[in-house]
């Protein structure tokens, strides 16, 4: 049996991996989907580092856990498992990249995000009431997370995404070979993503290689826009 801890991305909350977390359950693992500190439903205040907060929010959960702890980041929760594995390697077998942001040390994701600029949601995104964090706005962004997703689903997750803090998506990385470097790393591919185009996927493990690579026909939510093949691809991974 493992534990499943599953790592969203901006703007999103644990809700979304409502149609993926009950296949890996029913599979008999232990699956922990939370909300991150400040975001979805949580309320807890954020301080000036959020990437470092959510990082040790998730490390506390993997030395906690029962079994083998196989952690999953999607898109921006990509730099969350990163330095979670900095801060706790040994309570984590295994780093999964969902279509996520894999970075190297020092960069962020606004540096990523930067050398591709015709890709993401940058036309979608909005100042929030926080002056420190920003919106999309839910119809311009559709199209970018949700574009191969049911219309019920697309809707449904536009209206639940809350306000990101800048300073994540600007902070760089801060990790080392010698930690985060030693936990085995997998990537899943979104071959159709519109907010982490395929070519950035590939950028990105091409500098940090990964194995294996497994590669889903999906937009940037294939826990909506193809649920049973991502359960199945992680459980491949347990």
């Amino acid at each position: 049996m493992a534990t499943f801890i599953l790592i969203h991305g901006a703007w999103h909350g644990g809700w979304c991996w409502e149609r993926v977390a009950p296949r890996l359950r029913a599979a008999g693992h232990q699956v922990l989907a939370p909300d991150l500190p400040g975001m979805g439903a949580d309320a807890t205040p954020l301080g000036d580092d959020p990437l470092a907060q959510w990082a040790g929010f998730a490390a506390d959960l993997a030395a906690s856990a029962d079994g083998e702890v196989i952690l999953v980041g999607h898109s921006r929760g990509g730099l969350v498992i990163s330095e979670a594995a900095e801060r706790a390697p040994e309570h984590i077998d295994r780093l999964v990249y969902l279509t996520a942001f894999l970075l190297q040390r020092g960069q962020s994701l606004a540096d990523m995000a930067g050398r591709h600029p015709d890709v993401g949601p940058g036309a979608a995104i909005r100042p929030a009431e926080d002056p420190a964090r920003l919106m999309i706005d839910p119809q311009l962004g559709i199209p970018i997370f949700y574009g191969q997703c049911s219309d019920a689903d697309a809707q449904a997750a536009a209206r639940r995404l809350t306000p990101e803090p800048l300073a994540a998506l600007t902070r760089p990385l801060q990790v080392t070979a010698e930690r985060f470097g030693r936990v085995p790393r997998a990537y899943i591919e979104a071959s159709d993503d519109r907010a982490i185009s395929l070519e950035m996927q590939r950028e990105m493990q091409a500098a940090l290689p990964c194995d294996p690579v497994i590669t889903l026909s999906s937009d940037h939510s294939p826990f909506y826009s193809a649920a049973p093949q991502l359960a199945q691809a992680l459980l491949g991974l347990a």
